[in-house]
């Protein structure tokens, strides 16, 4: 039985030409054997699977051919290209830097490199992932790399450009390789179904081209990946049940409901597809590029981009006429913000959820489709809820209450003469009534009262309303509330409570004696006066020409027309400062003992 080899290595190319996907490159590389201007060392690099290490094989096995044709490619019948083709030259010798990386195996290549070779006229060492070498190694490598005997070249290969050492880059020859289109990988992977006599559908085979994400080498890894699970009859189906890949069909018809604000079908929808086994972060991003797909569709000048089969193609230009350009630019930003968002989400489902519904809201009606490219965080009912009947504006108090018994009857209708007579004595029974009300009013006692909320306030940071916040921040404003005709009661947590809010609605450039304002208590001296205590002249003084304003505010918070601040400096055994986390525990614990054996019993200690 034969041994099977897979299609990677089967038809790995062995000519320039065969070379699928780097036309420039290796025009670049046949131009420079044909006028004999090469250079001591190169270095390819580019993503896997893209042909870097093949177009190293071939450049080493053409230019020691002693007898290449008109084209510039090796003639595979003499002695130095039959030797390369059974593996068996000493020209070109191959070198993982992966696992020979250190020092040592670096000063074996450079031995080797000063033996001239037997067979030709170069002798090529290609290095792969270069990029593995480490400091010490490359620092070995530098001289010779950058003057080796006339006999020695070298290729350096990687995927990771940007982990090679400067020194190193600027002795190469840089060739960056490309990923290879898909048109290309299609055009190839056909041929090698003709060659192993596979029937395959163009449809499928472009699945497996984006699978492989610009990769021959993967792509051609899945295609026999394929076959075996067809048994040699590739089909789009086969592939999207083999590949595990979300079918074009979900995503047409959940543009379609998107277009017909159908919510309730694109969640089903979307249940489906996580039944399937389905993450729903492929299904987002799968949903963003088909959404882009049919973006690029809409124009003839860019479907060029479309990078799908010719029956896919049809049903994406057909679908692309439905759709508006404003939907399909929204519907794109909140796929993408949802991609973006994905990781980091608590509950994923949800988050998809919620970009389905306001995908599939934008274009109902009373949305501004021409307003912008940006989607509005907004989402609209689902469900269609019966009307309830709605109040009138403003019911009196009469038609609220139900009518009494005896009036079962409806009144006679009035004449228009006694219609007048009638508004007018409604009129003066609602501005007594209004009197009466607003007597009882006055002759309540009027007492401040504090909100609960209220209570908890920080001393450092007060609580403002939304209403304080919108006030200038050059000054505290005074509230504008009027002055009412008889004075309210208030005690000394109120006058604490409002004269840290004064504190803490000061300018910026107030910040030191607000500061020490919020580190204030007051003393309520009588019902009406009290009394700032501070510790030098100065800031008495300070204090003192702020009473004026001061006191106008703290009169209109706490609605006493006879509040009065007094300032007093401290005697020298008073202590007016902010007491510390140590000094506060002391005097708590004079009041109550217990909090000594509970220290005590738990081991607790304080920190000043």
């Amino acid at each position: 039985m034969e041994n099977y080899i897979v299609s990677a290595r089967k038809y790995r190319p062995s000519t320039f030409e065969s070379v699928v996907g780097q036309r420039a490159l290796t025009t670049t590389l046949k131009n420079a054997i044909a006028t004999d201007k090469l250079a001591h060392a190169y270095l390819f690099c580019g993503p896997r699977g893209v042909g870097k290490t093949t177009c190293a094989r071939i450049f080493a096995k053409t230019i020691n051919c002693m007898s290449p044709t008109e084209e510039g490619e090796a003639c595979n019948h003499c002695e130095s290209c039959t030797a390369f083709n059974e593996q068996r030259s000493y020209n070109i010798h191959e070198l993982d830097a992966a696992s020979n990386n250190s020092v040592d195996d670096i000063r074996q290549l450079v031995d080797q490199v000063r033996i001239p070779p037997q067979i030709g006229k170069y002798k090529v060492y290609i290095i792969d992932e270069v990029h593995m070498l480490s400091a010490s190694a490359f620092n070995a490598f530098l001289k010779t790399l950058e003057e080796p005997p006339r006999h020695a070249i070298f290729i350096l290969a990687t995927t990771e450009k940007h982990k090679i050492l400067p020194t190193i880059l600027s002795r190469c020859q840089i060739y960056d390789f490309n990923r290879i289109s898909v048109e290309d990988i299609v055009a190839h992977l056909e041929y090698v179904a003709a060659k192993e006599g596979v029937t395959a559908e163009p449809e499928g085979l472009n699945v497996i081209a984006l699978k492989a994400d610009g990769g021959m080498r993967d792509a051609l890894s899945i295609f026999d990946q394929v076959v075996s699970f067809t048994g040699g009859h590739i089909t789009y189906q086969s592939v999207i049940e083999n590949l595990n890949v979300l079918d074009y069909e979900y995503y047409f018809r959940l543009t379609d409901h998107f277009l017909e604000n159908k919510v309730s079908d694109a969640l089903l929808l979307f249940n489906e597809v996580l039944n399937k086994g389905f993450e729903g972060s492929h299904f987002i991003t799968g949903l963003s590029s088909h959404m882009r797909d049919l973006l690029v569709s809409k124009d003839p000048a860019t479907l060029p981009l479309l990078e799908v089969g010719a029956s896919i193609r049809q049903r994406y230009q057909a679908q692309a006429q439905k759709c508006p350009l404003p939907f399909l630019y929204k519907a794109m930003k909140l796929c993408n913000d949802c991609d973006l968002n994905y990781r980091v989400s608590k509950n994923k489902r949800l988050l998809v959820e919620l970009t389905l519904i306001q995908v599939a809201q934008l274009t109902a009606e009373g949305d501004d489709a021409a307003g912008g490219l940006g989607p509005k965080p907004a989402i609209k009912p689902l469900f269609n809820q019966p009307a309830a009947a709605q109040p009138q504006a403003g019911p009196t108090r009469q038609q609220a209450q139900p009518a009494p018994a005896q009036s079962v009857q409806a009144p006679k209708p009035a004449t228009p003469s006694a219609q007048p007579a009638a508004r007018q004595e409604t009129t003066a029974q609602s501005a007594s009534i209004k009197d009466m009300l607003m007597g009882q009013k006055q002759e309540e006692k009027k007492i401040p009262i504090l909100k609960k909320s209220d209570l908890g306030v920080s001393i450092k940071r007060p609580h403002t309303t939304a209403e304080e916040k919108k006030q200038p921040v050059a000054a505290p404003a005074t509230p504008s509330t009027p002055m009412p005709d008889e004075d309210y009661i208030f005690n000394e947590r109120d006058i604490n409570y409002y004269w840290q809010e004064y504190a803490g609605r000061m300018p910026q450039e107030q910040t030191a004696i607000a500061k020490r304002m919020q580190n204030m208590h007051l003393t309520l001296l009588n019902d009406t006066t009290f009394e700032a205590v501070v510790d030098n002249e100065i800031v008495a003084k300070e204090f003192t020409g702020m009473i004026p304003v001061i006191q106008e505010y703290l009169r209109k918070r706490l609605r006493n027309r006879k509040v009065t601040m007094t300032v007093r400096i401290s005697a020298p055994t008073e202590k007016v400062r902010a007491y510390g986390r140590v000094e506060k525990f002391q005097m708590m614990a004079q009041k109550n003992q217990a909090l000594l054996q509970l220290k005590d019993e738990f081991g607790l200690e304080l920190y000043s």
